[in-house]
């Protein structure tokens, strides 16, 4: 895709690391580069566990050159031990990107939500939903880490996108886009 922009989402956990690479032209649309999860074992050390994530990260970024890196932002849940894991496995990522020198962000579940489905309490199957029909794809991405990573880097791409020539870029969003498109500006105000 000519003038693209290459993103590695990050949907970060011990136990599954979720990434996906996409490319998305000027015009918003896009296109799969790659996706998959990194796996760490639940019973080994917790260094261990980061270093296995920091490996898979690493190669990712090696094979599949992104320009930017969106991470999912770590949040409050009512279970310290998973927020703790995924407040990790997100520091790793980050820190990949910096050393890649490569710039990153973060964006909040519901604001991914929100850029892909237009609503920012939507199900995980109805992200999944989205995710495989704005990349075309025949099946819904599994497992749902790996869906959630698409999310991410298509939420990062719109979120700072350039718009299509001519215009604002408001003709080429889809619906949901649009949606997720006003509701930002009006938060802004």
């Amino acid at each position: 895709m000519s003038g693209s922009l290459r993103v590695m989402g990050v949907d970060p956990g011990l136990t599954r690391c979720g990434i996906g690479v996409v490319d998305v032209a000027p015009d918003r649309s896009a296109r799969l580069v790659h996706v998959g999860v990194v796996r760490s074992s639940p019973d080994a050390p917790i260094a261990e566990r980061l270093h296995t994530i920091a490996t898979g990260l690493r190669e990712a970024v090696r094979l599949h050159r992104p320009m930017v890196v969106a991470v999912e932002r770590v949040f409050a849940q009512q279970n310290r031990s998973t927020v703790m894991g995924t407040a990790q496995a997100s520091g790793i990522a980050l820190l990949i990107a910096a050393e890649h020198g490569l710039p990153a962000a973060t964006h909040t579940p519901s604001e991914v939500k929100a850029a892909i489905t237009g609503y920012g309490s939507a199900e995980k199957l109805q992200v999944q939903t989205m995710v495989a029909r704005i990349l075309r794809l025949d099946a819904l991405p599994q497992p749902a880490d790996a869906a959630d990573a698409l999310a991410l880097a298509l939420c990062h791409a719109w979120r700072g996108g350039a718009p299509a020539a001519g215009g604002d870029g408001a003709a080429a969003l889809t619906p949901a886009q649009r949606a997720w498109r006003s509701a930002e500006r009006s938060s802004r105000r």
